[in-house]
């Protein structure tokens, strides 16, 4: 048996790299799994992996910065599982290595749209079947807003406002047996990849500020952190940033 037998879990950002990592190790612990993308090949992708273990994905074409389409996902959801018990958000665009006073208006707007609109609304739209039995969300916050990362201010400052939405709803919530918390990864995800081969000198200074001198891995480590979340091994644990990131940054 699995610890998510039963449950169904919406993962945003599932295409690809951490949202993917996540979705499968959800559904290796038995959850039936919504797929939530923009990229609708990605998206399938992602499901055809899923379904090759045994387990039930849904792939959910969706830009989270769109409320309608957000609500039509979360529809989509309930009508083929019945309920929704566990919503990851992990979606998130940005234009990368921008110097503060460079950053435009469109740099925010992708940045807030893609992370802090999208969780926002993946969460008020959840809400109601969150609450019929109780329920876990996970967030996905940044050290490049904990830490402020130099050319990262559209995407820090989202990253810290979905933060600020998970400490507020923390609260809001808990009557209704409802866990709200935040991971803070380190993982090798596509972007930090493609970072990394251009960035050579400044990957061995980032690595070896790294206790554990490596990234974590999209679905062992990071979704392993999600699943631990998403499971009543954590009934007690709410409003908390979980950093996952091979001891990186460290909260005091």
């Amino acid at each position: 048996m699995g610890k998510l037998d039963g449950k169904t879990a919406i993962v945003t950002g599932a295409g690809q790299g951490i949202g993917r990592g996540v979705a499968l190790a959800l559904a290796k612990e038995g959850a039936s799994v919504v797929l939530a993308d923009i990229q609708e090949g990605a998206c399938q992708r992602t499901a055809n992996e899923i379904k090759a273990i045994g387990a039930r994905a849904l792939p959910v074409t969706c830009d989270v910065s769109r409320r309608d389409q957000v609500k039509a996902a979360v529809a989509a959801a309930v009508k083929e599982f019945g309920t929704v018990n566990i919503l990851v958000n992990a979606a998130q665009a940005m234009r990368k290595d921008v110097l503060f006073q460079d950053t435009t208006d469109e740099d925010m707007a992708l940045a807030w749209g893609s992370g802090l609109m999208g969780t926002f609304y993946f969460m008020q739209e959840c809400f109601p079947y969150l609450k019929q039995h109780g329920g876990k969300v996970i967030n996905f916050g940044s050290a490049a807003g904990l830490e402020g990362h130099r050319g990262w201010a559209a995407y820090a400052a989202a990253k810290e406002g979905i933060r600020a939405l998970t400490r507020v709803a923390c609260h809001e919530w808990a009557r209704y047996k409802i866990n709200v918390n935040a991971v803070c990864p380190l993982a090798s995800s596509p972007n930090i990849e493609e970072w990394s081969k251009t960035n050579p000198e400044m990957l061995k200074l980032l690595l070896a500020a790294v206790p554990l001198r490596r990234f974590g891995d999209c679905e062992n480590d990071i979704g392993r952190a999600v699943v631990f979340l998403s499971s009543s091994d954590s009934d007690y644990i709410t409003g908390q940033t979980l950093m996952v990131d091979g001891g990186q940054a460290m909260l005091r």
